[in-house]
């Protein structure tokens, strides 16, 4: 339920903090207190319209914050695990209004979306006056309410799977058709294509393989012939090794004569034999390592030049393009080969799934058209007393098997006929404000908690009625209170007299300021045997009208 409203800077509203109990709370106050301000301001904290115009002069932003008390078991608590919002067990609704015309939202203080905080509020609080166009009016909700009513909201879940089956299988079997249809279209060319690719057999990342081991080769061939010459330099005939040896080994045999003497150059000689020494091994290592067959570089650039003509000619990115597509078409020409026996296997299982659809769809169908008549047995029972005798409630079934969805086969909405020998139509058409609040009002009785939100707001339905339709209202309020919150801002005392709260809305003026702020209170007692009295006789309270609201009140006791 509703637990407290807070509004700050909203219209004529200073500062405002609003507690609610359980049961049935009337508002009441003279015309232009501010009823309307409350409303608007719930409704804004419900992810209704913003609207600039409603923060109060002179302020730059307006707020409103609704907390409510609910089970954990509530619809709400699965929307905002959904959305990753704690909760803690606590729900928490908050919109700021900037005079701007910007709004922000908030739920449990965290920012979302207008549409999110409308989504988490439509299953909070149900709002119904003579001009409401939600709720029990909207025509696409009165299939589901029925459901609520009759206890069909598994035998409905069902309905909806197997819808979901059915189309799951109708979407697969359009698939496969298609798929077979274009395979057929293209069967010659992706049969050569197929085997084209497959004598290639083209792997993930050889082209670039292929390119680095033809660079290489192209490279070593471009220098093999340096090396070798170099090679035979220093290994040849004219190679200098043979002749530098021979003299030094001459110079050796005559270092003897003279001591020292040949020993610095002797020396240098020797370093000089050696290097040389290696630097022929080394050339004909590096000889050996550029070696190749030129059969080799053929054989690549001939698989490298075939990899990029497929890449051309199938118009792909790169030859790595080309696993997937030898895939895709392996595939087509499987789903070709095999697609006829899997074809029939679909039809099938949409035909079986179809066939189940319809048993169950059929058998809701018929529970809803018995479900209907005992709405409208109990709502029937409740029009009398509201002055509504003459007319009928209907609830117009329309059953169409070839008009599938995942509701059924049901067109469901709550019909009226206000008068005999008029023509019955959608409630919302026919019934004028005052009788449309009426009908409502013995609807939500007649559904008591079913398919209800917890809190349900009565904006003046009594308006225009008189003294004895006015008790019958105020006794069904009551009766409903029962079962859910119930906030009703009412004209009528005989509503009022049943609440078991009351808060009385004034608008007063500001100490030292010239301008008003509405006010709210809760009264009891002598102040809401005074008030009921205001609501019977007008400005000027007779002793008369105040004996008036205390049997009122005695008789709401009893």
């Amino acid at each position: 339920m509703l637990a407290s409203l807070s509004i700050r800077d909203i219209v004529l509203i200073d500062r405002l903090d609003l507690e609610f109990g359980s049961g049935m709370t009337v508002l009441t106050g003279e015309t232009g207190a501010g009823k309307s301000i409350l409303l608007d301001s719930l409704s804004l904290a419900l992810g209704g319209r913003g609207d600039g115009g409603l923060v109060r002069a002179g302020q730059k932003q307006g707020q409103v914050i609704a907390m409510f008390d609910l089970p954990l078991s509530h619809p709400a608590y699965a929307v905002l695990e959904e959305q990753d919002i704690a909760h803690d067990g606590e729900l928490v609704l908050r919109r700021v209004q900037n005079a701007d015309g910007r709004t922000r939202a908030y739920v449990n203080d965290q920012p979302v979306s207008a549409g999110l905080l409308r989504q988490v509020g439509e299953g909070l609080i149900e709002i119904h006056g003579q001009h409401d166009d939600r709720a029990l009016v909207d025509a696409d909700l009165h299939r589901q309410l029925l459901d609520a009513f009759g206890g069909l909201d598994a035998q409905s879940q069902g309905v909806r799977e197997a819808y979901g089956c059915w189309r799951k299988a109708e979407r697969d079997l359009s698939k496969l058709e298609r798929s077979i249809e274009e395979a057929r279209a293209e069967a010659d060319y992706i049969s050569a294509a197929v085997e084209e690719l497959s004598a290639l057999s083209p792997l993930t990342g050889e082209e670039e393989e292929l390119a680095a081991k033809r660079t290489t080769m192209m490279q070593s061939e471009k220098i093999a012939g340096d090396l070798s010459e170099a090679y035979q330099a220093l290994d040849g005939t004219a190679s200098p090794i043979p002749v530098l040896a021979s003299m030094m080994r001459r110079l050796e045999r005559k270092s003897e004569q003279v001591p020292g003497l040949m020993d610095a150059p002797l020396e240098h000689l020797n370093h000089a034999l050696n290097a040389l020494e290696d630097a022929r091994g080394a050339l004909d290592q590096a000889l050996r390592d550029s070696a190749y067959n030129p059969r080799d570089l053929e054989e690549t650039e001939e698989r490298l030049f075939a990899l990029r003509a497929l890449v051309r000619k199938h118009k792909v990115q790169d030859a790595d393009a080309l696993v997937p597509l030898l895939a895709k078409m392996q595939g087509e020409m499987d789903a070709l080969d095999h697609g006829e026996e899997r074809l029939v296997a679909l039809r099938e299982e949409a035909v079986a799934s179809k066939t189940i659809f319809d048993r169950l769809a059929l058998a809701l169908s018929e529970a809803r058209e018995q479900v209907a008549t005992r709405l409208v047995d109990e709502v029937m029972a409740e029009l009398p007393s509201l002055k509504l005798e003459a007319a009928t409630f209907l609830v117009q079934h329309d059953r169409d098997i070839e008009s599938r969805s995942a509701e059924g086969i049901d067109q469901i909405e709550f019909w009226v006929q206000t008068n005999p020998g008029t023509r019955p139509g959608p409630m919302m058409k026919v019934a004028s404000g005052g009788e449309l609040s009426r009908f409502l009002l013995a609807l939500k009785v007649a559904m008591a908690d079913k398919g209800s939100a917890p809190t349900l707001v009565f904006d003046e339905i009594d308006t225009g009625v008189g003294g004895a339709v006015a008790e019958a209202i105020g006794r069904r309020l009551a009766r409903l209170a029962g079962r859910v919150q119930v906030l009703s801002v009412t004209h009528a005392p005989q509503v009022a007299a049943r609440a078991a709260a009351h808060m009385r809305i004034s608008k007063n003026a500001v100490d030292g300021e010239e301008r008003v702020a509405t006010a709210v209170i809760e009264i009891d007692g002598d102040h809401r045997e005074e008030e009921i009295a205001r609501m019977l006789a007008g400005a000027v309270i007779s002793d008369e009208a105040r004996a008036a609201a205390r049997q009122l009140l005695t008789g709401a006791e009893q």
